[in-house]
């Protein structure tokens, strides 16, 4: 009823748009509870590592500077996505403004490249202290780290903010219906009567160097780390390196694939849905266990500070 009186309606451009991702969803109330189940995991997993990294000094290190951004990363978007799935359940109401439409694709366009390229220079980390360890004081100083995670950020906002510019001004004059549960740019420009295959190319480009670019370095740096670690005959260690290499590399795939048929092939509506998983409440429920929660420094400092708790009850 809604989709069909909406694309019908005659009007120069749509300012208000339905989205009606979870009416294509055959069994709703599961999706939701997995949905529920995965985002409570989350919060719980990346909130637990914010407090142990910000209160033990022993990981004052460059691998937990980027893990808390990599945390807060993972927090921020599934925080108002999941909720407002939740909302508009219940509600029934699954209008979004225009404005607040591209409000939500500059978040999630900038968290996202956000995060591929820390998952970049996290690989690059652990690359350094694996392969050149006498180096890794000089290359991996504070100074660097804050260089590199404030390029990270400021290409990631600069992608997202011209992405947005580009399609607020828009006509949208074919439909105002989403078939999905947020706003995605790809989705967004199949309802516009412009042609915009020109930036389609462009922004190609621009994830080319946010998913491509990274990705490139994340695989070079875990290829090299095996190679390094297989030189040492220590069976025990290289199967550890081995482990921790793959639970990384399958999270960095699960999300940056995830993005780059999202971003970088043609839009579909079925698949975009479900790479939206992928790319927020799958990574965010895995990181804290498979970078941080594995880690046997990590577990020292959460037992050291419910230690403390004890002792304070």
């Amino acid at each position: 009823m809604h989709e069909k009186g909406m694309e019908e309606k005659n009007t120069s451009s749509w300012k208000e748009f339905l989205l009606l991702g979870l009416q294509y969803q055959k069994s709703p109330t599961i999706f939701l509870v997995a949905v529920g189940f995965m985002f409570f995991i989350a919060i719980i997993g990346n909130c637990l590592l914010l407090i142990v990294i910000s209160t033990d000094s022993t990981l004052d290190t460059p691998m937990y500077f980027f893990l808390r951004q990599l945390a807060l990363l993972d927090l921020c978007p599934i925080v108002p996505i999941v909720a407002q799935v939740f909302v508009s359940y219940e509600t029934k109401r699954y209008t979004i403004s225009l404005y607040g439409c591209v409000v939500q694709i500059t978040v999630t366009l900038l968290l996202g490249g956000a995060e591929c390229l820390i998952l970049a220079t996290m690989s690059y980390d652990r690359y350094v202290a694996i392969c050149k360890p006498l180096q890794y004081p000089i290359l991996m100083r504070k100074s660097i780290l804050h260089v590199m995670s404030v390029v990270a950020w400021f290409w990631s906002c600069l992608q997202a903010l011209s992405c947005s510019l580009y399609v607020l001004p828009l006509p949208y004059c074919k439909s105002n219906v989403i078939k999905h549960y947020i706003c995605v740019y790809p989705a967004l420009l199949q309802l516009s009567c412009s042609d915009n295959s020109i930036f389609i190319r462009i922004s190609y480009g621009g994830s080319f160097l946010v998913l491509l670019l990274p990705l490139s370095v994340i695989f070079s740096s875990y290829i090299a780390i095996l190679l390094q670690v297989l030189r040492v005959q220590s069976s025990e260690r290289s199967h550890k390196a081995l482990t921790t290499c793959l639970s990384h590399l399958c999270v960095v795939g699960f999300f940056c694939g995830a993005a780059i048929l999202t971003y970088m092939t043609s839009y579909s509506a079925e698949r975009s849905m479900i790479n939206a998983v992928f790319t927020t409440i799958v990574p965010a429920t895995m990181n804290p266990f498979i970078y941080s929660l594995r880690n046997q420094d990590v577990l020292c400092a959460l037992k050291k500070l419910f230690g403390k708790r004890k002792q304070s009850k």
